[in-house]
């Protein structure tokens, strides 16, 4: 039975401030809990059938059977599958060593939880272990940043830093890119296989403090060129294609 103290709990933590207080985290769906369960502690498992726990299920602090309608008050989904795992928040930690070997992507005021979920899904799939982001980029806690992640988090490390301080370290010794309308054609210009990528805000893109630390422009070009167009690409597409042609050039590059 799910407790009303217990409804309250889960409830919370739909906000920012709840999830800060708590330290915790609400994960809904067989796949994304199955996914997380053994990369991060889980404080409480509610399940409406008992058909849809694992092995891994016995990890939970605590095993809740709810009811249907039970669990209705504490969904976030339309036709919810009856699981729903509240974690506990990973503190993770980076190195510049570890940074400068490799290629990380950065945000800069992304506000949409869903582009940030779906940017670090893309960071998953392209093999991008670190992604920063600013202080006022959306939450990764969110719970609809936590669905369209779709698991990448437990695989994908997300630090909320001072973007301007850490791009700035003399530590940090990789190039720094950035897309913009008037870079360099991202297909024809010498891109390295190391280095941060700045992604921007939805709406205004990079901004002003981070544009003149940013070491080499890209464009990515509309098709045919000189064809009115929409103005920009949404933030995950762009960084979707982004990170498919950075690989893509390690690949051809270690071949």
């Amino acid at each position: 039975m799910l407790s009303r103290n217990k409804i309250k709990l889960i409830n919370s933590l739909s906000q920012k401030k709840g999830r800060d207080k708590l330290g915790l985290f609400v994960a809904e769906g067989v796949k994304l809990v199955t996914d997380l369960l053994p990369y991060f502690d889980c404080a409480v498992l509610i399940y409406t059938d008992k058909l849809l726990l694992n092995e891994q299920s016995t990890g939970a602090y605590e095993l809740i059977e709810a009811s249907r309608a039970e669990y209705k008050k504490i969904s976030h989904q339309e036709h919810p599958q009856g699981l729903m795992g509240v974690f506990i928040k990973n503190d993770t930690g980076w190195e510049f060593e570890s940074i400068n070997k490799t290629i990380s992507l950065a945000l800069d005021d992304v506000q949409d939880p869903g582009n940030l979920g779906t940017i670090v899904r893309i960071a998953d799939w392209f093999g991008i272990c670190d992604v920063f982001c600013s202080k006022n980029t959306a939450d990764i806690y969110n719970p609809k940043t936590i669905q369209a992640s779709m698991g990448a988090l437990a695989r994908v490390r997300v630090h909320y830093v001072d973007l301007h301080a850490v791009l700035t370290d003399n530590r940090l010794t990789v190039p720094v890119y950035g897309t913009f309308l008037d870079g360099e054609n991202i297909y024809q210009t010498t891109i390295s296989n190391k280095g941060i990528i700045v992604m921007g805000n939805e709406g205004n893109g990079i901004s002003t403090g981070l544009k003149k630390i940013i070491d080499k422009k890209l464009l990515i070009p509309n098709y045919p060129e000189g064809i009115k167009s929409s103005e920009s690409l949404n933030v995950s597409a762009a960084t979707a294609i982004v990170c498919a042609e950075f690989r893509r050039r390690q690949k051809y590059i270690e071949t």
